[in-house]
């Protein structure tokens, strides 16, 4: 099989399916109740053009729903602005897709500014104030209904004024979610908020003033603390007036001369009482964070550079295949707040879309479980143990194994008492499939057969209610 054998997960779905009874292979737990929702792209053409990055994919909502050992399926595309224009064979606006040259300067003076950001809202789901959410890294969220109906726009409650925003909310155990986002202006500010439980209000924690804003996809939130990573992927704000840029992707430049900065917030004032330096590296994705005493320990996972960003580009997946998408370690730092910090590896393998158990996040955990990505005809899984610096895993040929998320056993007790679900491609068959796994063992429990391919997607939530 070729190098670029998983391209189908790249390749665009037609199909919507509702409330559709997935076959089981094997046993699904008869105490897992609850709903996966799954955001991602599903559609990579606009007309009779096609996309260039994999961030510009249509998104498309993913549903399994668990009941008394039977799930259904159910899949549907968010009809937005954006996805009116592509199917329309107007794919604009996008991370990587856009218009360039005199057709966009006189769009701009009709304008008299640039264009409203995407609603193409593909990146994860949240459910806030009651309702759900689809997420994307600007303030253009949508509303979707539990039938995965499409309903509007969603409009926070608050004065406060962002040009980027996380779609990496972070679910805090006690109650609420803590998110941040970024403003451009003669100064640049890096914002960090909560919502509380049932609002849609955000409030202040404290914003940060920069020069140079940088592209930060998500932060690690403590019980007490937020840390900031600022890689040295840095916004050039001066090319995006430019009507020859071609979307986000063209402002990214990595700075060699830049280190990578972390900075720890008190969450309860908003005071800085860290702020310290290391080597460069990239991440997309922190993973938890937790604080020990006098100070804060942050897992995520890093890159050497930048080189991610470019390598996920549809043409480079086509020639090249995931040969060029370098892997990312699992890397734990501590900062303390004596302005010590400390890094190392607890993975050697390579690592991606990590997850830990929902009621952990904040607090000290155990156990990671994400893709496992430096195989070749295939991705894994693998169950990382945070405290012996040991690793299971689960890999099969032609299988390309998406985020898992675990979901507790009710009443159990060990941290790893439940169950795993992860979507899968087979790439041979061109078929996804749904697996459900031991989260202890990583043995396979069941698996489920969707009808058709999904394109591979990006994050999800578990939502037992």
């Amino acid at each position: 099989m070729s190098d670029n054998a998983f391209m189908p997960g790249f390749r665009s779905l037609d199909t919507e399916l509702t409330g559709h009874d997935l076959p089981v292979e094997g046993e699904l737990p008869g105490w897992l109740s609850g709903t996966l929702l799954r955001n991602g792209p599903g559609k990579f053409d606009g007309g009779e053009s096609r996309l260039r990055h994999w961030f510009d994919g249509l998104a498309m909502i993913r549903k399994y729903e668990f009941d008394d050992g039977a799930v259904t399926y159910s899949n549907r595309f968010l009809r937005t602005d954006a996805y009116d224009d592509a199917t329309a064979g107007r794919p604009t606006g996008q991370f990587a897709t856009d218009r360039r040259g005199l057709g966009k300067l006189l769009g701009w003076l009709k304008r008299l500014g640039p264009p409203e950001p995407t609603d193409n809202a593909n990146v994860h789901v949240a459910r806030l104030d009651g309702e759900y959410v689809a997420q994307t890294e600007v303030p253009r969220w949508v509303r979707f209904t539990d039938d995965l109906d499409t309903a509007g726009s969603f409009e926070f409650a608050d004065d406060l004024d962002m040009d980027m925003i996380t779609a990496h909310l972070v679910a805090d155990p006690a109650g609420g979610h803590v998110g941040h986002g970024l403003s451009f202006g003669r100064t640049h500010e890096y914002t960090f908020f909560e919502i509380p439980p049932d609002s849609r209000r955000r409030e202040e924690i404290t914003s940060i003033r920069t020069d140079s804003p940088a592209y930060i996809h998500s932060i690690g939130v403590s019980e007490e603390h937020l840390v900031l990573v600022e890689t040295p992927l840095r916004i050039n704000i001066l090319r995006a007036l430019s009507p020859f840029t071609e979307g986000f992707f063209e402002l990214l430049e990595w700075d060699d001369e830049l280190d990578t900065r972390f900075v720890v917030i008190d969450r309860a004032s908003g005071e800085t009482v860290a702020n310290q330096s290391v080597d460069p590296f990239f991440t997309f994705h922190t993973i938890n964070a937790y604080d020990d005493g006098d100070g804060v320990v942050l897992d995520l996972v890093a890159f050497e550079d930048a080189t991610i960003v470019d390598a996920l580009a549809l043409d480079t997946l086509a020639e090249e295949g995931f040969a060029a998408a370098p892997p990312g370690r699992l890397v734990r730092v501590r900062l303390g707040t004596d302005g010590s910090v400390s890094r190392r590896r607890l993975y050697d393998g390579g690592i991606e879309l990590p997850t830990v158990r929902a009621d952990r996040q904040t607090r000290p955990y155990r156990y990671v479980y994400g893709q496992s990505t430096d195989r070749e005809g295939a991705n894994g899984l693998v169950k990382v143990d945070t405290e012996r610096e040991t690793a299971t895993e689960f890999w099969q040929r032609d299988l390309y194994v998406e985020e898992p998320w675990m979901v507790p056993r009710p009443g159990g007790e060990a941290a790893d008492d439940g169950a795993v679900l992860a979507p899968a491609l087979d790439v041979e068959a061109e078929r996804s499939v749904l697996l459900v796994l031991d989260a202890a063992t990583l043995e396979e429990l069941a698996r489920a057969p969707v009808p058709h391919h999904n394109p591979f997607g990006f994050h999800g939530r578990f939502f037992s209610e």
